[in-house]
């Protein structure tokens, strides 16, 4: 009898403290790298099933808010926080680089099934609604051959704090002085013109079921949906397609920069083989989690996710993070208390 008394209650030792190393976090923020997060989440679920990360896909402005408010343990976002943005936060965040990314064009013009080209100008008046028509001779004059329509197009923007937004705007601003002044980048911005869809799988939605329309989506999600999306001329004049190939050679060269400071736009990069419309997307990590158990988790992933994470990266049209930024990286998981 006592032996028995006695294995129960080692049984139940064990069982509490099983349930006591257990973690479960919170997170919420951007849809551009939702496809790779929820699959980083699942699989290093898989091999440490002690520890469960729920992922909110609401847009980078409102992981950042979640983040702020305290009902997410860590939040996630396109748009690197500047020092102003820092500043309205009780605690200090830590902000890690997790892959690189491409916003595309995507178009749904009935007829015409040639791959486009466009130019900056031929975006940002479109956006400004400044260039209405499909056979505009901005858009006309990139595209021999094609016989574009006189039809009015449908401008779709995103109707959420996004991350995607802020890239795409980031973009418009360089290459634009009139969308720079007028309208500037953010993850919410004052539209000149066009229709909301939420998240990139709604404005890929609104443009798949809109003939004449054009959006900008994140370029996994046209892939997924069978979207046409243009090539952009980038700072080289090349008209370039968004790839894996074209994402890695616009971050290069950025390593001694972010060495200073991961916050880094390489929005219309330098170099005849950039996709001109790419970025870097962050983990948004609080520098102090109360939670000894739940910190250590955090770093414990970022550590997977820096090494065994990037080579997933890839089948799902996301590029890796240069080597040098993995080193920086890496450093910077120590600062977490």
């Amino acid at each position: 009898m006592k032996s028995f008394k006695a294995s129960a209650i080692l049984l139940a030792l064990i069982l509490f403290v099983g349930t006591a190393k257990s973690q479960t976090m919170n997170a919420a923020g951007a849809t551009f790298p939702y496809p790779i997060y929820s699959k980083w989440f699942d699989n290093y679920h898989k091999l440490h099933p002690d520890v469960s990360i729920n992922y909110q896909s609401i847009g980078s402005g409102g992981g950042i808010q979640q983040l702020k408010a305290g009902t997410v343990d860590f939040g996630a976002s396109d748009m690197p926080l500047n020092d102003e943005l820092l500043s309205t936060f009780s605690f200090k965040i830590i902000q890690f680089p997790t892959v690189l990314g491409a916003v595309v064009p995507t178009y749904n013009i009935p007829g015409v099934s040639a791959v486009l080209k466009f130019t900056p100008k031929a975006l940002a008046g479109i956006y400004l609604g400044t260039i209405t028509k499909w056979n505009d001779p901005e858009i006309a004059g990139s595209n021999p051959g094609v016989n574009l329509p006189a039809n009015d197009i449908i401008v779709v923007h995103r109707s959420d704090g996004s991350g995607t937004t802020f890239v795409w705007t980031d973009y418009l601003s360089k290459v634009s002085s009139e969308w720079k002044s007028r309208v500037g980048s953010n993850t919410s911005v004052n539209w000149p013109v066009g229709l909301g869809g939420k998240g990139n799988p709604g404005v890929s939605g609104v443009v798949e079921q809109t003939p004449n329309s054009i959006g900008y989506v994140e370029l996994i999600y046209v892939i997924q949906n069978h979207l046409n999306y243009g090539l952009v001329q980038n700072a080289a004049g090349k008209f370039v397609k968004a790839s894996l190939e074209s994402v890695t050679a616009a971050a290069s060269g950025v390593s001694a920069k972010m060495a200073q400071d991961v916050r880094i736009s390489i929005t219309d990069a330098p170099g005849a083989d950039s996709y001109p419309i790419c970025s870097f997307t962050y983990l948004l990590i609080p520098q102090k989690i109360s939670d000894a158990g739940k910190s250590q988790a955090v770093k414990n992933f970022l550590r997977w996710m820096l090494t065994d994470g990037q080579g997933m990266v890839e089948a799902l049209d996301y590029a890796r993070l240069p080597k040098a930024v993995v080193g920086i990286e890496m450093r910077h998981i120590a600062e977490i208390q």
